[in-house]
Formats: structure tokens, C-alpha cells, sequence
């Protein structure tokens, strides 16, 4: 409502200062252009897109260390380490909770494909991805690092401190397991391909980089909307959901997140593509298809 409903600020009043921040802590990369030029101050506080690659790099280590701690839990009876079962009481998860079901390995594989989405999104920033000189706030970085350690803590928080209390370890493959993976496996194939076509609108056939200007995608799911790699972002936290059981409260409020954060940044990037190219395709849509 802010960035469409707001009325322009008066030139060097105060209320062009706040709406500079506050378009500058929402947008980052090429959608930055359109709000205008930004004080100098602002400028100084933003740093490179790129740095998108440090995300991946903490999530993982972070979330590595914190799946090697389950699985020992899991499969070799041992006890998960007494700073994280303190930090199990402190977010109110009772150590001697029960296991209802099976969401202790139901914690694990969410876990091991939290981990996984990470490596590769580690790997095509390095090796696919192709960044131009766009930015990002200096806000949204520190933001974006601590999210990744949290979503991992999140994801072990959801079974008990005492995951074996002893007992033989019983795994059994549900429904949802079989589901919530082949959903997983599905949206991280689709985002691949959307990245890898964005790469390539910016390479020669050889796969040198010729052009940091962007330009229009086709194929594969951009042929319905303009981010089909946020889209495929979203599904992947679903088929996550779906992985936990889908009666997760918690989790699913990590999926409004996701939903609402890949919304508004499509949203930004459909508006640039419609601004900046007169022969885009009108029937796209900005995240969700039709």
C-alpha cells in the first residue's frame, strides 16, 4: 500500500528522507531503480549484490554443523549439545516433550533439505549466476545471514533435546516424506532452470559473460510469470511444510514469510520489466501463475 497509495513527497522535507529509506530497505538490484536517486548518505550504507553468496556460504556451515547434531542424536543415541537443549528451554520446548509421530525424523530430512537447497544455491552463485553491479542494503544483508542461521534453529527446535531418551530408533517413511521430497526435488529443478536461463541472457554460447544488461527472459516457467524463481522459492518451503506433516504452526509461519518477502520483490521486478521493455509479455503474471 506504501510503495503504490502514498502520496509524493515534498522536495528536502522530511517525509522524502523517510520514504528514501524505506523504498531503499525494501528494493535491492535492478528494481533500486525505480525510486529515484538516493542521498548520499544512503548510498553509502549499500553494499554489492553479489554478496548474496555469503547467505549460503553461513547457511551451509551453520545448518551442516546443526544436521551432523541431529543425525548423531538420531542414529548414535547421543545427547544434542547442552547450548542448543538451553536454547530448547528458552524457546519453550520442554526437553522431556514427547515425540508425537514421527517428526523427529520428519526434523532431520527437513533439515538435510534445507541443507542441500543451500549447497546449491551456493553453487550456482558461483558458478551460474551472473551479477551485475547491483546493491543491497547494508539492513538486508545482516538480515539475510541471520535468517539462514535462524531457519535451520528452527527447524531443530521442532523435535525434543532428548530425541532417543534411550529408545531404539524407529524411522518410518510417510506419505507426506514421499510427497513433501518429489515437491522439493520438482520446485529446485524449475529454479534452476530459471536461473540458469537469467545467467545465460547475459553469456555468449561459449559461456563467456558478454553483457551485464538485463534483458528479457523466455522459457520454461517464465513463459507465465516474470519470477519464477521466487515461485519456486515459495514451493520449496511448502513441500518443506508438507515434509513436517503440514500440521507445523511454526513452520508454516516461515512459509507466510517467504511468501510475503518473494511477493513483494516480484512484484518489484514485474513492474521494472514493464517499465523498462514496451514489447513485454502481457499476460505474465508478477509470482503466481494465472
Amino acid at each position: 500500500l506504501l510503495l503504490r497509495r502514498a502520496p509524493a513527497p515534498r522536495p528536502g522535507g522530511a517525509g522524502l528522507v523517510i520514504s528514501a529509506l524505506f523504498q531503499d530497505l525494501l528494493r535491492y538490484g535492478k528494481t533500486k531503480r525505480g525510486c529515484g536517486q538516493l542521498p548520499g548518505w544512503l548510498r553509502l550504507l549499500q553494499v554489492p549484490k553479489r554478496w548474496f553468496t555469503h547467505f549460503y556460504v553461513v547457511s551451509v556451515l551453520w545448518n551442516g554443523f546443526l544436521l551432523i547434531c541431529l543425525f548423531r542424536a538420531e542414529f548414535l543415541g547421543e545427547s544434542l549439545p547442552s547450548w542448543i537443549q538451553n536454547m530448547h528451554h528458552a524457546l519453550g520446548r520442554d526437553s522431556q516433550s514427547k515425540d508425537t509421530g514421527n517428526e523427529h525424523f520428519s526434523a532431520l530430512l527437513v533439515l538435510l533439505l534445507l541443507w542441500l537447497h543451500s549447497c546449491r544455491r551456493l553453487a550456482e552463485c558461483l558458478w551460474t549466476s551472473v551479477f551485475s553491479s547491483g546493491v543491497i542494503h547494508i539492513v538486508q544483508y545482516c538480515f539475510g545471514l541471520g535468517y539462514y542461521i535462524a531457519v535451520g534453529s528452527t527447524v531443530l527446535c521442532q523435535v525434543p533435546t532428548n530425541v532417543r531418551n534411550g529408545k531404539k530408533l524407529s524411522v518410518q517413511i510417510c506419505w507426506y516424506h514421499i510427497i513433501g521430497v518429489m515437491m522439493y526435488i520438482w520446485a529446485s529443478l524449475h529454479q534452476h532452470r530459471c536461473l540458469a536461463i537469467l545467467a545465460n541472457l547475459r553469456k555468449s554460447r561459449s559461456g563467456k559473460v558478454v553483457s551485464l544488461s538485463h534483458s528479457v527472459p523466455f522459457g520454461d516457467w517464465f513463459e507465465s510469470v516474470s519470477c519464477p524463481h521466487y515461485f519456486a522459492e515459495l514451493l520449496i518451503y511448502v513441500s518443506m511444510a508438507i515434509t513436517l506433516g503440514m500440521h507445523n504452526v511454526t513452520w508454516w509461519c516461515v512459509v507466510m514469510y517467504v511468501l510475503l518477502n518473494q511477493a513483494l520483490a516480484a512484484i518489484l521486478c514485474h513492474e521494472f520489466y514493464q517499465k523498462n521493455f514496451s514489447s513485454y509479455p502481457k499476460h505474465r503474471k508478477a509470482f503466481i501463475p494465472l
